[in-house]
């Protein structure tokens, strides 16, 4: 099964519609083309809950008390990403628990992930040592000492509990709460931050006027989609990217491209010019990345659309990692290039210093402190960097804000 959650949502208002199946989470080249096809029934909305729940098919059963009620269809597809990265167990405590304080609502379900864990759910009584570690992991955040685990007595302290008493059985194993209680992690407006995919960057945003009473930031997780942006705008009442503040939460950037951007001092205009740098690195490999970051250092680019421009057309440079000096290249382009026939028995008559510095006049290339750089293009590297398309510069084209 390639979802956690799959729905089937219609319109009340509109039951003539029809109805229309989503898989969750939905998956990131899909996003906008969803968002377009529940539109065209009139839902989508990024705010309110104007999509009924007919039919819920998941592993999580208990997830089939929201058949009835409505919801967003952000809010199903951030829960099924929480359930998603959940580990062994957790299923069973959030299922248990669900079912214990009888949810139907799905904000609950979502604050639910973040607090589950504290209960201990027995599905089987045939290892009480194996309970009564989880359960002593379950009073401490998940984690112990190793030495507290060795000195433990597993299967006393799992008889501590069950002669405690305040289980609840459950279709899903017999669970004690803990005392845990549900706390408001999620607002009903505001998705918490929880980084599901690989992201490049992970953006705070508030608008410039502050937050509205009991409102919480959203967070961007370039590259996006413009729905994407779009929608996460609008939970949190921005209207357009220049009415927003930016903050740089974390960042899988090459660390060169990082220190020739100034990313402590965002704003929301650069939101756009951000999630087209990042759309441009993210199909680049590791390899390409450490690329990247020394053709960075030849270049300086100034900006986030000068950094877009050297990954699209990295290509047009040459990099070896590990050599700097003339020496070092002039051995690599002997010995390792392939481009000539290396003879060991020459060793010693091998001027690799001399054809090394004689290969660097000819191409122009560059020292960095990743490796040797050789550029190749047409154009002069300032021009290259600044060959942005004409309608790159007219700021984001956020169709749908209003």
């Amino acid at each position: 099964m390639s979802y956690v959650i799959k729905a089937v949502l219609s319109n009340p208002q509109r039951p003539e519609c029809g109805q229309i199946t989503i898989p969750f989470p939905i998956p990131v080249d899909q996003y906008d083309q969803t968002i377009e096809m529940l539109r065209a029934m009139g839902l989508g909305e990024p705010v309110n809950q104007d999509c009924k729940v007919d039919v819920i098919d998941s592993h999580y059963s208990v997830l089939g008390t929201l058949e009835g009620t409505r919801v967003n269809v952000d809010q199903l597809d951030y829960l099924a990403k929480r359930l998603d990265g959940f580990c062994s167990g957790e299923d069973s405590q959030f299922q248990a628990m669900a079912h214990k304080m009888k949810m139907t609502d799905i904000e609950d379900f979502i604050n639910l992930t973040y607090c589950c864990q504290q209960a201990t759910v027995i599905t089987d009584f045939s290892d009480l040592e194996a309970v009564g570690r989880s359960h002593y992991m379950n009073l401490h955040g998940g984690s112990a000492r190793m030495e507290e685990l060795e000195s433990l007595d597993g299967e006393e302290t799992a008889y501590l509990l069950i002669d405690g008493g305040g289980e609840t059985v459950t279709p899903y194993g017999v669970v004690y709460d803990n005392g845990m209680k549900l706390e408001q992690v999620y607002n009903g407006r505001q998705l918490p931050a929880y980084l599901y995919d690989s992201s490049l960057m992970v953006l705070e945003v508030t608008p410039k006027r502050g937050l509205a009473e009991d409102d919480s930031p959203e967070y961007l997780y370039l590259p996006a989609s413009e729905r994407q942006i779009e929608r996460t705008l609008l939970r949190v009442g921005i209207n357009a990217p220049h009415d927003a503040q930016a903050q740089l939460d974390s960042d899988e950037l090459p660390e060169r491209v990082a220190k020739a951007l100034n990313l402590d001092h965002l704003s929301g205009n650069d939101i756009p010019a951000l999630n087209r740098m990042c759309q441009a690195m993210q199909p680049l490999s590791e390899a390409d990345m450490e690329k990247l970051n020394a053709v960075v250092l030849i270049a300086e680019p100034g900006n986030m659309m000068a950094v877009q421009q050297l990954a699209e057309n990295l290509d047009q440079f040459d990099f070896i990692p590990g050599i700097h000096t003339p020496e070092e290249y002039g051995k690599h382009m002997i010995r390792e290039s392939g481009h000539f026939e290396y003879d060991e028995n020459l060793e010693g008559f091998y001027d690799y210093r001399r054809y090394g510095e004689q290969r660097i006049r000819q191409e122009g290339g560059q020292f960095t402190e990743c490796g040797y750089v050789v550029y190749h293009g047409e154009m002069p590297l300032e021009e290259l960097m600044r060959d942005i398309p004409p309608e790159q510069h007219q700021g984001p084209q956020m169709g749908g804000l209003c």
